[in-house]
């Protein structure tokens, strides 16, 4: 029997390969499937089943065209209500896997549909329990996620404190936990850095499992959970009902344009421009009224986050080697509709004598010097607003990246604002996106707080300001 967790940090997210006999599963696939047919392959295994905890809001899951490409067979846990074939479980149900069983047990409460499957090994013993969002490690999943119910999420947390009492915490110690997350996913608010763990650890630790009441455990799982993005429920509904074939997406996706047909295409689509290069790069010069979220960050949570249109088309300004990346982060999250991308990237652009613009960029030492010149400095801190309330310059008003489309109106285009997050990725997301709307006074402070905290030079404070905008 083999066990391997395929994680991809960008997502924070864990599929799994499950392997006996010449017989394979897999469980929570992301969009693409070449990797899990590709495992398959080098162990002379059929992919059997494709396992699906719940229907993922976080991400587009690949169980559809995995199903297609294999023959293997989709299955979800009870109640679920696939728009496709699919086998829907009882609970308490096993699959035979080689020499190897998996038994579904139906656990309720991050969304209604929620299972975790329990491996039974050739002997038949309790040996690894995949939870999806149901426990992590150090968290469990958060509440308010699921579609098409009334009920509240205090009503899901007490249907999740029931599946975990009823159906994980009898199970024994020494069972396996492997989540369908780690720590910087959106779907818990607690989650550890480690991937897996003990059962009979996470009963000891995590904070979730060790409540003493339903009433408790209700009252802490609901505490300070932030809205979720506003892609979340978007996702949901692909999952439930069905999406595009990912190879037809990443054809369109990685169709090379000149800057003539890419200025052409913008025209003709109302596209919008998104470029993923490194932030400092982009400062230096860019398309006129194009996007940047930068690839080396957590690119497709922030593009879930801040483009509300699952079906905008996006051309993409990209380093070399990196375009079928891109599209396929876009398509991880459902943004399907890339129509390509510029061929050479930005210098042949420039090289081609068309119109671009700029960034102004200051070092943190900097921006220190002119705040401690004028303490009246306008400031934006576009971080989010935990970070914010944990520390702080005295003073400065609070603009969280993540509803900056909801409180552009707040911000004043005559006013020159000097724009910083914790180390540079998230303002300059921020004040393109302020660009783009005819925001033009923007000053990008290098490094963030960071750096600017480095210089020792300003006050701090954990005192929410009154302005803060929320």
């Amino acid at each position: 029997m083999i066990v391997e967790q395929i994680y991809t940090g960008c997502l924070a997210e864990a599929a799994y390969y499950i392997e006996s006999d010449g017989e394979a599963a897999i469980i929570d696939p992301l969009r693409e499937t070449k990797p899990y047919i590709d495992r398959a392959s080098e162990g002379g295994a059929v992919v059997k089943y494709v396992f699906e905890t719940h229907f993922h809001a976080d991400f587009v899951s690949g169980h559809l065209d995995l199903a297609a490409k294999t023959g293997a067979t989709i299955v979800f846990g009870p109640t679920a209500q696939p728009g496709y074939e699919a086998c829907v479980a009882r609970d308490g149900e096993e699959f035979t896997l080689g020499k190897v069983k998996i038994r579904v047990l139906h656990t309720p409460g991050h969304t209604m549909e929620s299972s975790t499957f329990l491996l039974l090994d050739e002997t038949g013993k309790e040996t690894a329990i995949f939870t999806g969002d149901t426990l992590f490690i150090g968290d469990v999943g958060r509440p308010d996620l699921a579609v098409k119910t009334d009920l509240t999420r205090e009503d899901l947390a007490g249907y999740l404190y029931d599946s975990l009492q009823s159906k994980i915490m009898i199970l024994p110690d020494k069972v396996i936990v492997y989540p369908g997350h780690g720590a910087g996913s959106a779907c818990g608010k607690n989650m550890s850095t480690e991937t897996t763990d003990t059962l009979g650890n996470q009963k000891r630790f995590n904070y979730a499992l060790r409540a003493q009441s339903k009433e408790a455990f209700v009252e802490e799982v609901t505490a300070g959970l932030m809205p979720p993005p506003q892609y979340f429920p978007k996702n949901a509904v692909m999952n439930r009902l069905g999406y595009g074939n990912l190879d037809e997406v990443m054809q369109q996706g990685t169709q090379s344009l000149s800057p003539a047909a890419f200025e052409a295409a913008a025209n003709a689509t109302n596209a919008l421009i998104l470029d993923v290069r490194e932030a400092q790069l982009f400062a230096k010069g860019f398309i006129p009224n194009s996007i940047n979220i930068g690839l080396e960050g957590q690119f497709a949570g922030w593009v879930g986050t801040l483009i509300p249109d699952l079906k905008q088309p996006i051309l993409l300004v990209v380093p070399e080697g990196k375009e079928e990346e891109a599209v396929l982060r876009l398509a991880r999250v459902g943004y399907d509709n890339c129509i390509g991308y510029l061929n050479g990237g930005f210098t042949a652009w420039q090289t081609a004598g068309w119109e671009v613009d700029k960034i102004q960029s200051i070092t943190a030492e900097t921006f220190a010097t002119l705040f401690e010149q004028n303490p009246n400095l306008p400031v934006l801190d576009v971080r989010r607003k935990s970070e914010y309330d944990s520390e702080h310059i005295v003073g400065v008003e609070n603009l969280p990246l993540d509803s900056i489309n909801e409180n552009m109106a707040r911000i004043d285009k005559d006013t020159t604002y000097y724009v910083h997050c914790a180390g540079g990725y998230r303002s300059m997301v921020a004040i393109s996106i302020l660009k783009a709307r005819g925001f033009t006074n923007l000053i990008d402070v290098a490094g963030g707080f960071s750096a600017i905290k480095q210089t020792n030079k300003l006050p701090l404070t954990n005192y929410v300001c009154p302005s803060t905008l929320l």
